[in-house]
Parts: C-alpha cells; sequence; structure tokens
C-alpha cells in the first residue's frame, strides 16, 4: 500500500484553496456505466473558505464547512455544493473577519471598537465554534453536520440549506461530542465526550440518542448518558476523536495528547489563544484501553496499558471468545500529529513536505487484543490466546495488563487513514476488509484495501490526483463482505477539463467501475456518508 508516485508539481496545493459554492447542481460526465442499483447521494463535509477578506485560517481544521453532494439516479450523475450557514460563518461574512476562534486561528476583536470595547470583548468568555466542517450523519429522520465541539447542525441533505443549530449541552452533560457516532441498525446513535465528574474531576461520558419514538418526537430531546469513564488526569482530558464499539462494549483508548483545561479556560479569553494552543502531551502516561458494557451500561475496572500513540480513527472491534479485537490507525508517539496540519506545511512544495513527515509521528495499523479474564494466567504470561494473532497481553505486578499490538500495515510516512469497513453488516463483528485514504507524507494521494486476516492489499492511484475517503455501498441482497462499490471524491488539479470527479471502484479489487467528472475544483473533504 506504499506509494509509488511523487508529486514534485505540488498539485495538492489546489485542494486546500478556497471555492465557490454553487447556485444549482451542475451535470458530470459519467465515463464508463453506474451500476443500476446505485441510486442515492454521496454527502461529504470539508473546509470550503480558507480565509476571510484579509484574515487567513491557518490550520487544515479552520476552513468554513462546505457540503458537497453527488447525486445518482438512473446512470446520470449531478454534483452540488453549499456552504453550512453556521453562526462562524454568518458573522465571518457579516463583518468581512474571523469573529469565532477556530482549531487554529485564533479570534480577535474588532479593529474598529475603541481600545476599551476591545480590552472588555477580551473578557467575555469563550464563544465555541460551530464549524461543522467534519462529517454528517443522520439522528431519526433528520441529519446533522458536525464537528467536535457540543454544537451540531442540523441540514437538509436534499437542498443542502442549513436549519437549525443544536446545543448537545441543552440534553447531555458534555463540553462536547466526536464526529464519529456510532448507529446501529434500529437508528440509535452512540457518542462519547468529556464531561466534569466527581469532585469536578475530568471524565469522560458515553451518551445515548434513540431511534425516532412513535410519536416523531424529537430524539435528541430522549438523550442520556449511558456511563462514565475515567480520565488518568483530573484536569487534563485526553484529545477523543472515535471510539470503538462491539455487541456488548464500548472501547475508549486514552491517548497522551491532553487538553490543558486551565489554559483552556484562562488564557483563550484573556490572550486570544487557538484551540491548538490549548493540547499538551504527557510524555511518561503512554496509553490507557477503558472498557465499558453496553447493557447493563457498567465501566469495567481493568487497567489495559500500553506505549504511547495518537489515535484519530478506530477501524472495527468485535469480540471473539473471551477476547475483544481492536483494529486502530495509530501514529507512534506522544507529539501531536495535528501539530502538522496546519496549512502553511500542507502548501509547501513537495520536498518541503517531505522534510516535515520525517519529523511527524510515523503511522501504522495495529491489532490490540484485550483479554476479558485477566486472571486466567499468572503474572508474566500471555494472557492472549487466540489463534489468529501475535498480540499479546501480560499481567504485571502492579496489576496493570500489558498491551503489545499485531501490526496490520507499517509503512514509512505512508498512512493508511480515514477507514471504513462494510458498516452495516460487520461492525462490531469479525471482518475481513478494511478500506482507507492512503496518505504520501500527509497527502492523500490513493486509495487502499486492506485484508486484516490476511495482510494481503489492494491499491487505486494515477498521477496528481488526490482522493477522499472511500465510503463503502453494499450490493443489494448481497452476501460476500466485500460485494460492493467504493466512492470518492478525487481533484487531478493538472487535468485540462473536467479535474474534479466522483470515483466508483469495485471494493474486490479496486478496478474502476466509472467516474463522474466536474468542471470545477473540489476542496478537501474528510468525513462523510451515503444517503440511499
Amino acid at each position: 500500500m506504499v506509494s509509488r508516485i511523487e508529486h514534485p508539481a505540488g498539485g495538492y496545493k489546489k485542494i486546500f484553496e478556497t471555492c465557490e459554492e454553487l447556485n444549482e447542481p451542475i451535470p458530470a460526465v459519467v465515463v464508463g456505466v453506474i451500476p443500476e442499483w446505485l441510486s442515492g447521494s454521496l454527502l461529504r463535509l470539508g473546509p470550503g473558505l480558507f480565509e476571510v477578506g484579509a484574515e487567513p485560517f491557518y490550520h487544515l481544521f479552520d476552513g468554513q464547512a462546505l457540503m458537497h453532494k453527488f447525486d445518482l439516479k438512473n446512470g446520470h450523475v449531478t454534483y452540488y455544493r453549499k456552504f453550512v450557514k453556521t453562526d462562524a460563518y454568518v458573522r465571518a461574512m457579516t463583518e468581512k473577519r474571523v469573529v469565532i476562534t477556530e482549531f487554529g486561528t485564533a479570534a480577535y476583536p474588532d479593529p474598529c471598537k475603541n481600545i476599551f470595547s476591545r480590552f472588555f470583548t477580551y473578557f467575555k468568555g469563550i464563544e465555541v465554534t460551530d464549524n461543522c466542517l467534519v462529517n454528517v450523519y443522520p439522528v431519526g429522520e433528520d441529519f446533522y453536520a458536525c464537528t467536535e465541539t457540543n454544537y451540531i447542525t442540523k441540514v437538509d441533505p436534499d437542498t443542502l440549506e442549513t436549519l437549525k443549530r443544536v446545543d448537545l449541552c441543552d440534553y447531555l452533560s458534555v463540553n462536547g461530542v466526536t464526529a464519529h457516532p456510532h448507529i446501529e441498525s434500529d437508528g440509535t446513535v452512540y457518542n462519547i465526550g468529556n464531561c466534569f465528574g466527581k469532585n469536578m474531576s475530568l471524565a469522560y461520558n458515553i451518551v445515548k440518542i434513540p431511534p425516532t419514538p412513535k410519536d416523531k418526537s424529537d430524539p435528541i430531546a430522549k438523550s442520556k448518558v449511558l456511563v462514565q469513564l475515567p480520565s488518568s488526569e483530573r484536569f487534563k482530558p485526553s484529545y477523543v476523536h472515535s471510539f470503538g464499539m462491539t455487541e456488548n462494549y464500548f472501547v475508549f483508548v486514552e491517548t497522551p495528547v491532553k487538553i490543558n483545561l486551565l489554559k483552556f479556560l484562562t488564557a483563550w479569553s484573556i490572550w486570544g489563544t487557538n484551540y491548538m494552543d490549548c493540547f499538551e502531551s504527557n510524555e511518561t502516561m503512554g496509553t490507557w484501553f477503558h472498557l465499558a458494557t453496553k447493557d447493563p451500561a457498567e465501566y469495567i475496572e481493568h487497567k489495559f496499558r500500553t506505549s504511547a500513540f495518537n489515535l484519530f480513527h478506530h477501524i472495527n472491534s468485535y469480540e471473539d471468545d473471551g477476547f475483544i479485537v481492536v483494529d486502530l490507525c495509530t501514529w507512534k508517539g506522544h507529539e501531536f500529529v495535528y501539530n502538522y496540519l496546519y496549512l502553511a506545511n500542507l502548501r509547501e512544495n513537495w520536498e518541503e513536505v517531505k522534510k516535515a513527515a520525517m519529523r511527524a509521528p510515523q503511522p501504522e495499523v495495529r491489532r490490540y487484543d484485550l483479554p476479558m479474564d485477566v486472571y486466567k494466567e499468572e503474572q508474566g504470561k500471555n494472557l492472549i490466546s487466540l489463534p489468529y494473532t501475535t498480540a499479546t497481553a501480560v499481567m504485571r505486578s502492579d496489576g496493570t495488563i500489558w498491551l503489545e499490538p499485531e501490526v496490520l500495515f507499517s509503512g514509512p510516512r505512508q498512512a493508511f487513514e480515514f477507514p471504513q469497513i462494510n458498516y452495516s453488516k460487520f461492525s462490531g463483528k469479525n471482518y475481513s476488509y478494511a478500506y482507507g485514504l492512503g496518505l504520501n507524507h500527509f497527502i492523500p494521494d490513493r486509495i487502499c484495501k486492506l485484508n486484516v486476516k490476511t495482510k494481503d492489499t489492494w491499491v487505486w492511484q494515477e498521477p496528481d490526483s488526490y482522493p477522499s475517503e472511500p465510503i463503502f455501498v453494499q450490493t443489494p441482497g448481497s452476501v460476500e463482505e466485500d460485494d460492493g462499490v467504493l466512492l470518492s471524491i478525487v481533484v487531478n488539479p493538472g487535468a485540462d477539463q473536467r479535474p474534479g470527479y466522483l470515483l466508483i471502484l469495485n471494493a474486490r479489487d479496486l478496478t474502476e467501475i466509472a467516474r463522474a467528472e466536474v468542471e470545477v475544483i473540489i476542496p478537501v473533504t474528510f468525513h462523510g456518508m451515503y444517503k440511499p
């Protein structure tokens, strides 16, 4: 899965440039034949506005949210995009400046105000962004664009109109939730976020939003906290981007990347600090794994520990014969990977991009096995008896269980990231295939498939082409796990015409089935979903 292509022309810079929204859907030119059964919408979120007037956004996760939609029907395809009209976006457009602090860009008081007004503005407290550029997911019969704060934004998946902002703090005890909920077949939504626990210590709450009630009322109003997990540090919660879920358990991986709450609450409101300024690394804690049962929802006191790594995306977790198998996209070490995702770094010439990636934490796809019976072997002996993995777990004299992983894929500066599986059939179950976006020194330049059992790999790649996270869509009525297609938005900036396209691949071998080309550049997108 290692990239064989270099990018000296720097075409990737185009996916980090501002674009305009569209007034109406535009038709795509289809090359190949789209399967007759593939009828629906690919919805994607990402940044589309990288500066406001003369004020730039500095980090990859700062640009204002742009929602994209490829509609597929009867072999025809259209493309549409609109900015999500969040408070952050509307106020920035109105005042022609950055008004609300984003992930790596601080907002400052209006320079047109006098010095006294500006001084008091600094002390008005933290105004949390609602810039929902990360993902979109269903809640009941509605759809919400999200980031990682307490705000989610209801959108119309057909017109892409912004409908309303929802503050989850009105319903739940959380400071924010991830952009990667787990959704069961009946529509139940699970998520995780940090919160204030006992004695004002920080903790993590796993929350549940039920399916749409019979009376069709808003399921968010019936949200509840299921179980609380402790934090390794009282006032410094770890950064959480996703979590794992099996049929009977929740899996939370607590990494050494910490949010300094004191700095968040003080320096921000006084000095114009941004989110990135509030992160720090605990160089001694390593990484902790936490487990909780789903029903009844209870925390399990086992102390699973391993070496330090960054984690953004879980691939899948499942139970097997008394063990919980957890597959992850990790980055080695305690330094925060997001330090390398400033736009200035990503827009550098190719040789400079490669040099920066040499200094960054290195990616690795890993499998960890967590034994539920931690006392079945004496101290110092491997507790894992599954025949198909080399991962180990050993009880130590201090009562902790030390985990060592099996490496499923590793390539220097070559990441398998933004993972997807056949979610509807194999989420939380023993599975074989994962699909991902290949990052070449942080630049997305290929689509990958990994057999997690045999470690066989497949790759789709073309020169000067920059794809997005591949979304798996299963063939109706199929039985095989990989019987379906992958959908990805690809940008080829050097194309004379139609530089952006929707790519449709056969999920079995990553051969191309069709592409639907449009005459516009499409900026980078992070996550999304297929809506039948």
